[in-house]
């Protein structure tokens, strides 16, 4: 029996979009799916949606160091 058409990527939730996805990077702790990535690289500044994606990426924020 094969299982491999079965299994599931487990996929991250985009900081950005909100959306499950499987390929992105990793910013600290959190993640950023790439698409979202490739539109935020192409946006200008002067674009509405620039200002949605530095509210987005606020919410990066860098992992406390536990010792």
């Amino acid at each position: 029996m094969d299982y491999s058409s079965e299994k599931k990527q487990a996929g991250e939730n985009c900081v950005v979009c909100g959306q499950e996805k499987v390929a992105g990077i990793h910013l600290y702790t959190s993640f950023i799916c790439t698409e979202c990535e490739k539109t935020m690289i192409h946006t200008e500044t002067s674009d509405p949606n620039y200002k949605f994606f530095v509210h987005q990426l606020r919410k990066v924020t860098k992992p406390e160091i536990y010792s």
